[in-house]
C-alpha cells in the first residue's frame, strides 16, 4: 500500500544509490593510479622485476554520491562484498542500472512537469547493503533502499541476499528452504506475537489482533524481507524479518525488524543440502 503524489504517481522502490562522484579521469578509491611520464630505464626495469612483488591491498568498500538539480543519488556496499570478485561485479552493475534508471526517471518527470504545469521535484533515491552475517561459508546481506519520486513523502523497502562462498554464486534466503508456506508456518505464530509487541509499544497501547484490519493482522513472509544472521558467528542461528512502511501500520510508524532464534521447526524445513550451515539458535 502506497500513497500516490499530487501527480499521480506511486513511489518507486529502486534497486541502487549513493553519491556519484565518478569521473572518467579520476580512478576509484582502492585502485593504482595509472603510471604517467617516460618508460623506465633498463636498470630500473631489471630493479623492479627483482624487488618482490606489493602485496594485494584489501578490498575497500564502495560509497557513491551524485546530486544535481533533478536528484540525489547516493549506493554503498560493504568491504566484505567488495573482497569477493563476482559479488562486487553485481553490485557495480545494480548501481550503474539504478543510476540510469533514475536520470531516464526523472528527465521523464521533468518533461511531463513543464508539459502540464506542475513543479518539479528533485528525486532522492538511496541504496545501502550492510553485512548481516560474514561465516565460513556464507555472506549474509540486507538492503536498505530508500526512494522519494516527487509525492508527499518517499517511501523505503528492503533486500537481501546470500553469498554461498563454496559455490560462488548469489541466492536468496528463501532458496535455502524447502518452500516459503513451510517456513511461514513455522515462523509465523513467533513473528506475529514479536510484531504485536513492537505494535503496542509504538502505539502505546496493546494491540488485539484482528485479521480483517491490515493494521493488526498477523502477517505472512510476502510482506517481509527474510534475512539470515549468525549470533554464534559460525552457522545461521537467527532469522530476521525486515518489514517496510504500510505492510504492518501507518507510514508514521516506520518499519518494523523483527528477529527470531532458529528453532527446531524452522530447521525441519531448511533443505537437506543446507542443514549443515544452521544451528538452534537461542
Amino acid at each position: 500500500m502506497r500513497e500516490k503524489n499530487p501527480h499521480g504517481r506511486l513511489p518507486v522502490v529502486a534497486t541502487g544509490l549513493l553519491a556519484l562522484i565518478l569521473t572518467a579521469c579520476t580512478p576509484e578509491k582502492g585502485e593504482p593510479t595509472p603510471h604517467t611520464g617516460k618508460a623506465a630505464d633498463k636498470t630500473d626495469t631489471v630493479a623492479e622485476q627483482a624487488a618482490p612483488a606489493p602485496s594485494a591491498k584489501p578490498a575497500q568498500a564502495r560509497e557513491v554520491e551524485e546530486k544535481t538539480d533533478d536528484y540525489t543519488f547516493r549506493f554503498s556496499y560493504p568491504a566484505a562484498a567488495a573482497q569477493i570478485p563476482a559479488l562486487k561485479a553485481e553490485l557495480d552493475t545494480e548501481l550503474e542500472k539504478s543510476r540510469g534508471d533514475l536520470i531516464n526517471d526523472t528527465a521523464q518527470f521533468r518533461k511531463e512537469a513543464a508539459q502540464e504545469g506542475f513543479p518539479f521535484r528533485p528525486y532522492d533515491q538511496v541504496t545501502e547493503w550492510a553485512v548481516v552475517t560474514d561465516l565460513p561459508d556464507w555472506l549474509s546481506l540486507s538492503m536498505e533502499v530508500y526512494a522519494y519520486t516527487g509525492g508527499a513523502h518517499g517511501n523505503t523497502g528492503y533486500g537481501g541476499l546470500l553469498w554461498d562462498k563454496k559455490a560462488n554464486v548469489r541466492r536468496e534466503a528463501l532458496s535455502l528452504f524447502s518452500s516459503a508456506p513451510a517456513l511461514e508456518k513455522a515462523v509465523q505464530p513467533a513473528l506475529c506475537d514479536a510484531l504485536d509487541r513492537e505494535r503496542s509499544k509504538r502505539r502505546e497501547e496493546k494491540v488485539v489482533r484482528n485479521q480483517d484490519d491490515w493494521m493488526t493482522a498477523c502477517i505472512g513472509l510476502k510482506e517481509t524481507q527474510v534475512i539470515l544472521g549468525s549470533a554464534g558467528r559460525k552457522a545461521f542461528d537467527r532469522i530476521g524479518f525486515l518489514i517496510g512502511p504500510y505492510a504492518a501500520g501507518p507510514y508514521a510508524e516506520g518499519s518494523y525488524e523483527i528477529t527470531l532464534p532458529v528453532t527446531p521447526a524452522i530447521l525441519a524445513t531448511v533443505k537437506p543440502e543446507y542443514k549443515g550451515s544452521f544451528a538452534i539458535g537461542r
